[in-house]
């Protein structure tokens, strides 16, 4: 293996890393607007586990995070408590945030 090679390998072991750690920090902010959500909802315990999970596998129906956004529009007004977009967007950001240090954390331990 020549030190290109070597070099191109380790650029793709790293892209593969990254990628890995956004899509489990976009896991754990979905999870996390999704208990959000739940609490303003009314669920609580299981029930909200449960929301957030759902949440989390909608993510996977359509590429981008409009199928989330769009979801917890729909369920929060059909609850009776309508949220606007940009609430949901600025809420997911705060989350994304957190996600994301709680990741770099276990990647650390």
């Amino acid at each position: 293996m020549t030190t290109f090679d070597r070099r191109e390998q380790a650029f793709e072991n790293q892209f593969e890393h990254d990628e890995e750690l956004k899509f489990k920090a976009r896991a754990r902010k979905n999870k996390m607007l999704g208990l959000w959500a739940a609490g303003l909802i009314g669920k609580t315990g299981d029930a909200a586990e449960a929301y957030a999970r759902d949440l989390v596998m909608a993510d996977f129906e359509k590429p981008g995070g409009h199928d989330v956004v769009h979801t917890l529009m729909h369920d929060l007004a059909a609850a009776g408590q309508p949220v606007e977009e940009h609430t949901i967007r600025r809420q997911g950001e705060r989350f994304m945030a957190e996600a994301m240090k709680q990741v770099m954390t276990e990647v650390k331990k």
